[in-house]
């Protein structure tokens, strides 16, 4: 089936992490730095919840770029980081590994920066016969026309442009599936901005939910 006529799944998907560094992070222009930070961490963790297949990688780290952000590595404590001197994750034979040893087609791309270390991957996994999907919002460009101008080529190429929260509801896909159901809320509130506020007045106005211990309690106004 044309993967354009179909949605991806947790069992058939995987999702990539690519560069997600600190001189990476200087140099993006098309999105503020701490919603594309909070984006990343977001798709991440429900990634890990719903056992989406993992793929971090870096480049240059101690010579250039510098280790991943420590929020995005909280996520998958322990897991391997694949250290890359190459631009283009593809031409890596460990990023090629890994990929091949998560068995899924579906890619999902993050990273820094869209208009390189996105857009060269992105084109060449297509022409080996990957479905790649592309977070928009969890990736960072030099500059707002670099950012359109690298999705545009992609696209082109045959990827698919999606954001953070329509990529991750495409896992829960029905509320009826109650298996990841809490868990996802309880990143939603955390991380969802206007989403997760939403979230957070259905459980505790609509639905009774007690107030999380972080939160202030509150106390009605007194009659003077």
């Amino acid at each position: 089936m044309n993967p354009y006529h179909k949605l991806y799944t947790p069992d058939d998907t995987a999702i990539v992490f690519i560069d997600h560094q600190p001189q990476m992070t200087f140099g993006v222009a098309n999105i503020d730095r701490a919603t594309l930070m909070n984006n990343v961490v977001l798709m991440a963790k429900v990634a890990k919840e719903f056992g989406v297949p993992s793929v971090l990688t870096a480049v240059e780290t101690e010579s250039f770029s510098g280790y991943v952000w420590p929020q995005l590595l909280d996520v998958f404590p322990g897991q391997k980081v694949v250290e890359r001197s190459s631009m283009n994750s593809w031409d890596d034979a460990g990023f090629r590994q890994a990929i091949e040893a998560t068995g899924r087609k579906n890619i999902i791309m993050t990273g820094l920066w869209t208009e390189v270390c996105i857009t060269w991957p992105t084109i060449e996994m297509l022409g080996a016969g990957y479905n790649i999907y592309v977070v928009e919002d969890c990736c960072g460009a030099t500059s707002t026309a670099a950012h359109e101008a690298a999705l545009s080529r992609m696209v082109q190429a045959g990827a698919v442009r999606l954001t953070t929260i329509g990529a991750l509801l495409e896992f829960q896909r029905d509320w009826k599936n109650r298996e990841h159901y809490d868990a996802l809320m309880g990143i939603l509130k955390q991380h969802a901005g206007a989403y997760g506020s939403g979230v957070e007045y259905a459980y505790t106005m609509v639905h009774k939910a007690p107030q999380s211990a972080m939160e202030p309690q509150v106390v009605p106004p007194s009659n003077h």
